[in-house]
């Protein structure tokens, strides 16, 4: 039987060697490219969420949390307006020395009472004005907007109108008591009526705003709650009773925690109401809040010391509210 012995070829000097067919060559160049994109797209995935969110944490750590530590820092030193960097070591002293300030219990007093005179009357008209709205009325819209309108005006604007309003001798509110034989009241200079005029413009710009909020909160509300009591008899005041204000819990102990910080923080009111424009919130004090008595110890008495323990002292306020708030619902939570 014949045997064939077949040798390959040398190749040829000079030549190139034998390559891949041209389309497999395409195909593997189509491949890395997809691989490439693959890539790129998984880092896109994975960084592009924290790129989106990451202007928020910058803006927070140059405008938040640095002032924060730096105001915490600067409250365990002797600090001057007019020489900031001069910073003289003196540990607790700035908060024992405004714990023995009469001013700061007073601020503190005042605070205190206009947040109640202000923050109960303000979400007992809102819930009340909620539930008229969210009856089928004509122009619903046109009312509901209305509730914003005091939100969106300035506070100056607000706050300049309400003095005319109070004002001693020429007020509207002064002129209205006339007429039904009640003397005249000196709304700046008298405690409790200065601190009720400044809680009625508190009233009067957030009493929408949390309108609105417990108007979204009912529109929540599963209808067959109401179609199930209408069906056992209850009346509309039951319904609100029974089926509206539980439902409405969560949000009612948020918008309790909202206007009880925004209350602590109390300061354009007071300031603009005083009739000398000062930060001393009366002549006597009357209706200095711990805003405004911030305010006078940094910026007017100088001393940003003592002005950053109020800060910080007003911070650990809000977090014991917060903390409440926490336990609150908790047991909120627990209980439905």
């Amino acid at each position: 039987m014949a045997t064939r012995n077949d040798t390959a070829a040398p190749p040829v000097k000079g030549g190139a060697a034998p390559g891949r067919p041209p389309e497999d060559a395409a195909v593997e160049k189509e491949r890395r490219r997809r691989d490439r994109l693959s890539r790129r797209w998984q880092r896109d995935i994975r960084w592009s969420p924290y790129a989106f969110v990451s202007p928020f944490f910058l803006l927070f750590v140059a405008f938040g949390l640095f002032p924060l530590i730096y105001t915490g820092w600067a409250s365990l030193h002797q600090v001057e307006l007019t020489a900031p960097t001069d910073m003289n070591w003196v540990g607790l002293r700035n908060y024992t020395r405004i714990f023995d300030d009469d001013f700061f219990w007073n601020a503190a007093k005042n605070t205190l009472t206009i947040g109640i005179i202000s923050t109960v009357p303000q979400l007992l008209m809102a819930m009340g004005i909620a539930h008229i709205l969210n009856y089928k009325l004509r122009a619903s819209t046109f009312f509901r907007v209305a509730m914003l309108a005091p939100y969106a005006t300035s506070i100056a604007a607000a706050s300049l109108v309400f003095v005319l309003l109070f004002g001693r001798d020429y007020g509207m509110i002064n002129w209205a008591l006339d007429t039904v034989g009640i003397d005249a009241v000196d709304w700046q200079n008298d405690t409790w009526a200065s601190q009720i005029a400044v809680s009625s413009i508190i009233i009067w710009r957030w009493t929408g705003y949390n309108a609105l909020i417990y108007l979204a909160a009912m529109q929540a509300i599963p209808h067959d709650l109401y179609e199930s009591a209408a069906l056992d008899g209850a009346n509309r005041w039951q319904q609100f009773i029974h089926v509206t204000l539980p439902a409405l819990r969560p949000t009612i102990l948020f918008t309790c925690v909202v206007s009880t910080i925004g209350a602590s923080q109390v300061f354009g009111e007071p300031l603009l109401f005083d009739a000398n424009k000062g930060t001393s919130g009366g002549a006597e004090h009357q209706f200095q809040t711990l805003g405004l008595y911030l305010y006078e110890q940094g910026w007017v008495a100088q001393h940003l010391g003592r002005a950053s323990a109020i800060a910080w002292t007003m911070f650990l306020i809000l977090i014991v509210i917060g903390i409440v708030n926490y336990v609150i619902s908790r047991r909120l939570r627990a209980s439905s």
